[in-house]
C-alpha cells in the first residue's frame, strides 16, 4: 500500500506527514514528527504512557492510527509549557518529587491537565478514577495525587 498524507495540527501548529496505513499516531509522533515526549510502554492502551489529546479527548496514542489525525487537533506533552515556563501541573510534579523513572510522567502529566480543563475542583477520588489508566511502577501514586490536588486548588485560588 501507499503512504497516507496527513494534516494536522499538534499543540496547535499546523503540521502534514506521510505514514504508513499500519502506522500509529505513537509512532507517527515519535519517529515522523520527533515528538518523543509522549512514550511507549505497553503499545496496547493499558498503561496511558502515550496518552495525548485529540480534539480535546484523551486517547493513548497507541491505540490511534496515523491516518485518523487527518483534521484532527493533537495535544501532547510538549504543548504543556510555554517556553521555557512549566505548566502548573509540571511544577508541581517536581515540587511533589511525583516523577522517578520519568516513562509514565508525560502521560500522567497530560491525563491531569486534561482532567483539570473539564473539572478544575475535582475530589480525591475522581482524580484516581481519571488517571487510573495510567500506571507508575515506580511512585505509589500517592505523591502524583497530591500533585494534581495541589495544582487544583492553586488554580482555583488563582495562585498560578
Amino acid at each position: 500500500m501507499s503512504s497516507i498524507h496527513v494534516t494536522s495540527a499538534v499543540n496547535g501548529d499546523p503540521v502534514e506527514f506521510l505514514c504508513e496505513p499500519e502506522e500509529t499516531l505513537l509512532d507517527v509522533l515519535r519517529d515522523r514528527l520527533g515528538m518523543t515526549g509522549t512514550k511507549e510502554g505497553c503499545g496496547t492502551g493499558d498503561c496511558g504512557a502515550c496518552s495525548i489529546t485529540l480534539d480535546g479527548r484523551l486517547v493513548c496514542a497507541c491505540l490511534v492510527m496515523g491516518a485518523e489525525a487527518e483534521g484532527r487537533q493533537i495535544g501532547t506533552i510538549e504543548g504543556m509549557a510555554d517556553g521555557e515556563t512549566l505548566h502548573p501541573l509540571q511544577k508541581k510534579f517536581l515540587e511533589h518529587a511525583a516523577l522517578q523513572c520519568g516513562i509514565c510522567t508525560p502521560g500522567f502529566l497530560v491525563a491531569a491537565k486534561s482532567l483539570l480543563e473539564k473539572n478544575p475542583d475535582p475530589t480525591e477520588e475522581e482524580v484516581r478514577y481519571w488517571l487510573a489508566g495510567n500506571l507508575c511502577r515506580c511512585t505509589g501514586y500517592d505523591k502524583i495525587i497530591r500533585a494534581v490536588m495541589d495544582t487544583a486548588e492553586d488554580m482555583r485560588k488563582g495562585n498560578v
